[in-house]
């Protein structure tokens, strides 16, 4: 093995590492706080496959035959739990769905929080939070139980509203909660042909991938993705009464990118929202995968918004679509002072007291109330302001949200006795509440009154002043994503207001990332109100705050979740700054963030590009074969497998091509799929038809993914030779020692013994199992190689001449010649050694190769054995009928040795396969990872003729 290769792949496995680093361990602290129960939970149970010692919801007979293993819970702690034994109920209906391996309990907080808040609630207004148990199913990997499951979600709804039959206002429609592929699920809904869209009123999703799966490991995840797309894109109109929100965790959730839980849906449609957890008012957290679940900040608001949802006259939630989107605008986007449609008087009466009015002439207003509890209201004349100033902007710390910021209408001397409510736009903010109004929306008023009355003595600030919104906005360009950190590109800005607004110019792509530092200084240090910083995405509701003191030094971490197709507008940076102090802002671009991000968006590439690396490897080790007769050591052939000129030349030509229209008619007359890419980083896409647009950005990072897979094979495969010498060595004085090249393989009707058994029980029960074990038998015979090659390498270590011999150039190892045959040899000879080792490297590298099958159908293979105790057989099994094929491949490699290759007819054709191959796996695999198996077995095929003919 060079040094100078070493070396290279010790770098690239070191990119890879500072990558994946800043992807699982690159984010904030988890701020969320946990939710904890009162009261010991218990679970109702409405399966017959539940614990016999609780009650159960009588389903038909039918359903808990075709669902074994599922089951329908209702959640309950303490006395709650008591009364509903009976499962006598006259709350509101919730059903909560887990998601890729998740648990019914994980209902717990959603179900704890709920009760609790209920109990302050007048009339006794409460939630039945009912848990559907998919026995923690990997559907996230394997998409064969996910139909199944939607059936069961249906039949579970139907028993649910069952049980209120005897309310004089029964529930009509259940709300859906669900966390990951469980959200999927319930949009799932939709595509069942005896489904009542009436059934479901509101969906709520955490972390769900809609717009694609994170893996496509099967056929039945990508088709199930493409039905529910093309219900929700086809019936639009049909659809848009239906209210889904959906909420992603941010960078802390490495699982599921929340790019991916953009609702895939026409642009325009009212009543589906997409946001990031940082992004909900009094949330302002980035949450994991699981811990978005039991996250208290966003329990509550999801809490918070039932309890405004419900219809005061049916005391169950309502169906009118504009207030269920008013409260989740108020809960999840703005947080006003009231929701949109709320009733209120447009006119607000102020007394006159002459004493509580002080009219402001200073362009700002900084005032804090005392101790004790006055009426106070502050009053600013718009008449000499407007042609001069653009906004008007005010903050308070007093996080009541009530009305504070009036446009007075009628003034009598120095009071207002008649004025109209504009605190409805008022946005909330960790430390203060925050008003910006527009002067030229407000051409009927005369003054502008704020509030700062603190009748309970309660103390708070205000500060307000008149903006120039066009100079308090600056733009500073962002450093190129190769200058690599080296240059930076900064600005000043010297504060005379409370408000300013930065524009990143050319931050609108996923792949940049950036250090972006804001550095504070004042010149008098008094007592302030924090300073908020806040990343604003224009395209999509992903913002992100910061609250700091003043002087500081912060770092903001500068990356998107979506991209922007064109460069129009770039991330604002807001800062909610102090007066009379200096911000130095300087952005730099930052190395293992972009990696980070190249891995967030593209991950699923590299193993595209670790399977054409083995690949290549193969096609190596097989022309070397063909030239010298001999096997080459497996890391100079995988080594050599890393050729960007041969693989992503041609896919970027054909990229050009496609850009033709008659070399489209042309692919189409092949009934060629088109080319695989990454689904969208945009939000803004459109769907049409239900089919998924592509973004050709990750083409231009292929020769760094290709890189990142060639690391992997390398490293993976030194890794592979260290278990097999490791294991070798474990099961050595097991075995007798050999000094055959034969070793380890099986007579002809022992092979189709085992290949006849092993493809029946593939057939009957898993696919990925008989496959497994086929593989298992192919590593005994790299076992056996290896033990021989020791045991002939101590024999021959015990002969002083043949080791001479081998010293005095006899026998020359390293340098590539034609092997001669050594028939007339003996057993116990340099020759023997020297097939044994080519046998060893030409098996290492195969193995390497058959890794890749069993390792994309071990996700079906993990369902079955989770699944024994309902059935034996995986149904649908993604691994069958090409299963057959690969067993038989498998089990023909096993006597595979480098004489028989070498003089085989078909070598020269077999050794040209893997590089077209590999330029198709590249072209038809990123979006479709089980295709890599067919490519495989494409090049595996005839190999295994090879050992044959």
């Amino acid at each position: 093995m060079k040094l100078a290769t070493v070396v290279f792949y010790g770098l690239s496995l070191g990119l890879l590492a500072v990558g994946l680093r800043e992807l699982l361990t690159g984010f904030e602290e988890n701020r969320c706080s946990m939710t904890y129960m009162f009261e010991y939970p218990e679970y109702r149970v409405s399966s017959r496959s539940a614990l016999q010692d609780m009650d159960r919801v009588a389903l038909p007979r039918r359903v808990a035959r075709l669902y074994p293993a599922y089951g329908l819970y209702l959640y309950g702690e303490g006395l709650y739990a008591q009364e509903t034994r009976a499962l006598k109920l006259t709350g509101a209906p919730v059903l909560f769905l887990p998601g890729n391996a998740g648990s019914y309990k994980q209902a717990r907080s959603l179900g704890s929080v709920a009760l609790r808040k209920a109990e302050n609630m007048e009339g006794g207004l409460h939630f039945n939070v009912f848990t559907v148990d998919f026995n923690e199913e990997l559907v996230a990997l394997y998409g064969g139980s996910l139909l199944r499951q939607t059936h069961f979600l249906h039949e579970s709804i139907k028993a649910i509203l069952k049980l209120y039959k005897h309310l004089k206002n029964p529930p009509q429609s259940v709300v859906l909660v669900g966390h990951s592929m469980g959200g999927v699920v319930a949009r799932a809904l939709y595509t069942l042909p005896r489904f009542n869209t009436n059934l479901v009123s509101l969906i709520i999703t955490q972390a769900s991938p809609h717009l694609a799966p994170v893996l496509a490991l099967d056929p039945y995840l990508l088709d199930f993705y493409s039905t529910v797309r093309q219900k929700w894109v086809s019936q639009a109109k049909k659809l848009r009464n239906v209210t889904v929100l959906s909420v992603g965790g941010g960078y802390r959730d490495y699982q599921v990118r929340s790019g991916l839980i953009s609702l895939p849906c026409p642009p325009g449609d009212p009543n589906k929202l997409s946001l990031v957890a940082t992004a909900v008012p009094r949330t302002w957290v980035s949450t994991d995968h699981l811990s978005i679940v039991w996250c208290k900040e966003l329990v509550l608001a999801t809490v918070r918004a039932f309890f405004d949802l419900i219809d005061p006259d049916t005391r169950q939630f309502t169906e009118n679509p504009e207030k269920k989107m008013a409260v989740l605008n108020h809960h999840f986007i703005r947080h006003p002072v009231r929701m949109v449609g709320e009733t209120q008087d447009t006119s607000i009466s102020i007394l006159d007291i002459p004493e509580a009015w002080s009219e402001v002439n200073t362009l700002r207003l900084a005032y804090s109330t005392p101790k004790e509890g006055q009426v106070k209201y502050f009053m600013f004349a718009l008449s000499s302001r407007r042609k001069a100033y653009s906004h008007f902007y005010c903050r308070s710390n007093n996080l009541e949200m009530t009305s504070w910021v009036y446009g007075c209408v009628h003034r009598n001397g120095s009071s207002c006795v008649h004025a109209v409510d504009l605190s409805m736009e008022t946005e909330l903010l960790p430390p203060y509440k925050v008003l910006i109004l527009s002067l030229s929306d407000l051409s009927s008023v005369t003054h502008l009154v704020v509030s700062a009355s603190n009748l309970n003595g309660k103390q708070f600030t205000v500060e307000c002043e008149w903006q120039r919104q066009a100079s308090q906005t600056l733009s500073v360009p962002v450093p190129h994503v190769l200058s690599f950190g080296l240059t930076v590109s900064d600005i000043t800005v010297n504060s005379s207001g409370l408000l300013h607004t930065i524009v990143l110019q050319h931050f609108h792509q996923v792949y940049q990332a950036f250090r972006i530092n804001v550095a504070s200084q004042c010149k008098v240090y008094k007592d302030r109100l924090p300073n908020v910083y806040r990343m604003k995405v224009p395209w999509f509701r992903e913002d992100s705050l910061i609250t700091v003191s003043v002087p500081s030094v912060t770092e903001i971490s500068g990356m998107l979740h979506t991209s922007r197709s064109d460069n129009t507008s770039g991330v604002l940076l807001q800062l909610h700054t102090a007066p009379n102090c200096q911000y130095k802002v300087s952005v730099r671009t930052s190395l293992p963030r972009v990696l980070g991000q190249i891995l967030r968006f593209c991950g699923p590439m590299v193993p595209v590009y670790t399977a054409v690396t083995l690949l290549l490897a193969c096609g190596g080790q097989l022309s070397f074969i063909q030239k010298f007769g001999r096997a080459a050591h497996m890391s100079q052939v995988v080594g050599k497998g890393l050729q960007p000129h041969k693989v992503n030349l041609p896919v970027f030509i054909l990229h050009i091509l496609l850009s033709c229209s008659w070399f489209k008619e042309v692919w189409s007359l092949l009934y060629l799929p088109p080319m695989d890419a990454l689904p969208p980083t945009s939000s803004d896409v459109t769907f049409h038809e239900g089919v998924v647009p592509v973004e050709e950005w990750p083409r231009l990072m292929s020769p760094l993914l290709y890189l990142f897979g060639a690391a992997v094979a390398f490293w993976g495969s030194a890794v592979l030779r260290l278990i097999m010498r490791l294991i070798s060595l474990i099961l050595a004085p097991f075995h007798r020692p050999s000094v055959s090249r034969d070793c380890g393989t099986l007579q002809l009707r022992t092979q189709l013994l085992i290949t006849l058994c092993l493809a029946v029980l593939g057939g009957t029960s898993c696919g990925a199992f008989s496959l497994f074990a086929a593989f298992l038998l192919h590593l005994y015979r790299v076992l056996r190689l290896q033990m021989t090659e020791r045991s002939l390498s101590h024999m021959l270590n015990l002969a002083p001449r043949k080791h001479k011999e081998a010293e005095n150039g006899t026998v020359d190892a390293e340098t590539p010649t034609k092997s001669k045959e050594c028939n007339g040899a003996p057993l116990l000879s340099e020759c023997a050694l020297q097939e044994v080792r080519d046998d060893l490297q030409l098996h290492l590298c195969l193995s390497a190769v058959l890794t890749l099958p069993v390792m994309l159908s071990a996700p079906s293979l993990l369902h079955w054995i989770r699944n024994l105790r309902y059935s034996t057989q995986l149904d649908p099994d993604p691994c069958w009928p090409h299963i057959v094929p690969l067993i038989i491949v498998y089990m023909l490699l096993i006597n595979c040795n480098t004489l028989k290759l070498s003089n085989s007819k078909l070598l020269p054709l077999t050794s040209c396969l893997p590089l077209p191959l590999a330029i198709a796996m590249v072209i038809f695999s990123p979006l479709h990872l089980y295709r890599v198996t067919y490519f495989l077995l494409a090049t595996l095929v005839p190999l295994a003729l090879c050992c044959l003919l």
